[in-house]
């Protein structure tokens, strides 16, 4: 399993120069992926670009596709990608209703039909395949020129049965959040390698980490910082899933024997990738990654 690190929003509201200097760090730190959520902050496809070229793999977690055309965000995958010389892995997702009908006016509905439609555009479209498309739900015309051979993989946020056909069927894989081992390994995984037929997908597994002598307080305050993601039903679906409460109890906590043990239950569960987020007070947080890159070496 390979272990990656997330920064933006998840990690708090932290000024644009700031993220760049963290993704540059952990690259440097021996992180094999740095990912960036696309929420109410920063774009995250914009701050992908102004951290530049680094050795390491760089992608969203997850841009909601609901927000942007096909063809829209082909082009800024596509420019993303030359801006950073290196491997883009692009990760979209329907988005929960608070991000895009509350703040969009946008509809929700048919996620699944609609991500697939949306798919069937925007693979073609970052390969440099002309589309001539009118579907129900997008009209695209149009041809784009990648810069180079190489394209950007496309991975997708999902968590129920639907999504995660439509995903392994035609993605490169899944992103996830507040999902725990136990439901990665009984229904995420077999779910989307079945879909998959003879190609094996990606599955990143998102997690809030913090190393700490303190668990009980960081956990009654992360409890409390995320407790509204945790009545999302998307969320929610998940939680009950796993047979917890709430997010405190999927995040990653404790010392390092304990943190340790606790990727060892993500990797056994079947996740390709481990995409974890220093959660926390500044020392906490710089705490767990130097850490982190003791495991990621």
């Amino acid at each position: 399993m390979h272990i990656g690190m997330a920064f933006g929003d998840v990690r708090g509201p932290t000024p644009l120069p700031e993220v760049t200097r963290q993704i540059r760090a952990a690259a440097a730190a021996g992180a094999r992926s740095a990912w960036i959520s696309d929420g109410i902050g920063w774009d995250a496809l914009t701050a992908l670009a102004a951290v530049g070229p680094v050795a390491t793999e760089l992608g969203t977690a997850v841009v909601p596709f609901p927000q942007r055309h096909p063809l829209l965000l082909a082009r800024q995958a596509l420019t993303t990608q030359a801006a950073i010389a290196g491997p883009l892995t692009l990760g979209i997702g329907a988005g929960i209703a608070r991000m895009v009908t509350t703040m969009y006016g946008l509809p929700t509905d048919h996620p699944a039909t609609r991500l697939r439609e949306y798919l069937q555009v925007l693979r073609p479209l970052l390969e440099g395949e002309p589309v001539d498309h009118h579907g129900k739900y997008y009209t695209a015309v149009g041809r784009l020129t990648p810069p180079s051979e190489d394209h950007p993989s496309v991975l997708v946020a999902a968590l129920g049965p639907v999504m995660l056909q439509v995903a392994g069927e035609l993605a490169d894989g899944t992103v996830t959040w507040m999902t725990g081992p136990r439901t990665l390994s009984n229904h995420v995984v077999p779910t989307i390698t079945r879909a998959a037929g003879s190609r094996t997908p990606r599955v990143v597994a998102g997690f809030a980490v913090c190393l700490t002598s303190a668990e009980d307080v960081v956990r009654a305050r992360f409890a409390k910082e995320f407790a509204v993601a945790g009545q999302v039903p998307e969320y929610r679906a998940m939680l009950e899933r796993e047979g917890v409460d709430g997010p405190a109890d999927l995040l990653l906590a404790g010392d390092e024997a304990t943190i340790t043990k606790q990727l060892e239950r993500i990797r056994d569960a079947g996740a390709t990738d481990a995409m974890l987020a220093p959660i926390g007070t500044a020392a906490d947080q710089e705490r767990t990654t130097a850490f982190l890159s003791t495991v990621m070496r």
